[in-house]
């Protein structure tokens, strides 16, 4: 467990951790494993889109991977007491998103969504941990988030009436979502004691609040769409256990901004599916930005 302070400038601390010590290069079997952590989130997301029914197969997703998750918590330790503060504010943020991720999917593209929610959130991550948390990162670390980000919202903004369409106020409030848990959740794991615990327990209570609206709202169809549905769900239940528990490993021995950028390249691979799988158009500019999400991505490994 890490000692905690606030500082005099008001700022939260957690000491003996990569957070107030200079920035490092992400290593690189650690960089591999949150590459793949991407592509398994772009999986998970790409089995929402192309559902017919969004909010059900959210709801889906999440009971499969907390069964999952049940399934394996009796085989480790449970999260220190410092972790369950950040645990309860995890499980808030995550069935927040959960639930705005199925809206967003009925009103835009995987294409147009995914990368403005993925897009802003490292920015906000970085900059909320340096501003309030005490987060220091190197000028190289700096330069490749925001190639990242840059690379990953060029496509969408290129044109200016992308910002007036309907998904567009959804997404980006995600994005705010979505910084908030990664900066909770990297916190809340460095305070556990074990980042898979404390992943395992996130899954396990943020479902029945998720079942419970969906229940509220489509009673008559949930439990019946997830018996139909429970291949699906079973692979993308893998998908995101498998990604978030990536993620959050790494945010232990690497800066939780850099890990945050590093993982939202999951936009290449949501491209790629949304192009191949979906028939989505891909085009020059995501070229580009695919471009210059790899120098961000070099960048970290400096």
């Amino acid at each position: 467990m890490f000692p905690t302070r606030i500082t005099s400038d008001g700022r939260f601390v957690i000491f003996n951790s990569n957070i107030t010590g200079p920035a490092m290069a992400i290593p690189l079997h650690v960089f591999l494993l949150v590459l793949f952590a991407a592509l398994l989130h772009a999986s998970w997301n790409a089995i929402i889109k192309s559902s017919t029914n969004t909010l059900l197969d959210t709801v889906a997703l999440t009971i499969a991977a907390a069964l999952l998750a049940a399934a394996v918590l009796p085989f480790t330790t449970p999260p220190a007491p410092a972790s369950w503060p950040w645990l309860a504010a995890s499980v808030l943020l995550h069935v927040c998103y959960f639930l705005m991720l199925g809206a967003v999917y009925r009103l835009g593209d995987l294409s147009h969504v995914y990368p403005l929610m993925r897009g802003i959130a490292p920015l906000l991550v970085a900059l909320a941990g340096v501003l309030f948390l005490g987060e220091s990162l190197s000028a190289m670390v700096w330069t490749g988030i925001a190639l990242i980000c840059a690379g990953i919202l060029l496509p969408v903004l290129r044109h200016p009436q992308v910002l007036r369409e309907r998904a567009t106020p959804l997404a980006l409030s995600i994005a705010v979502v979505i910084a908030g848990y990664t900066l909770v959740d990297g916190y809340g794991t460095r305070a556990s004691g074990n980042s898979l615990s404390y992943c395992l327990w996130m899954f396990v209570l943020e479902a029945p609040p998720i079942v419970l609206v969906a229940w509220l709202a489509q009673r008559q169809r949930v439990f019946e769409y997830c018996r139909t549905r429970w291949r699906f769900a079973a692979v993308g239940g893998v998908c995101v256990l498998g990604s978030y528990s990536i993620a959050l490993w790494a945010m232990i021995s690497a800066p939780i901004a850099a890990i945050a950028a590093l993982r939202e390249t999951s936009v290449l691979f949501a491209a790629l599916i949304g192009c191949t799988l979906l028939k989505e158009r891909l085009g020059v500019w995501r070229i580009a930005g695919a471009a210059i999400i790899a120098t961000g991505m070099a960048l970290l490994r400096l």
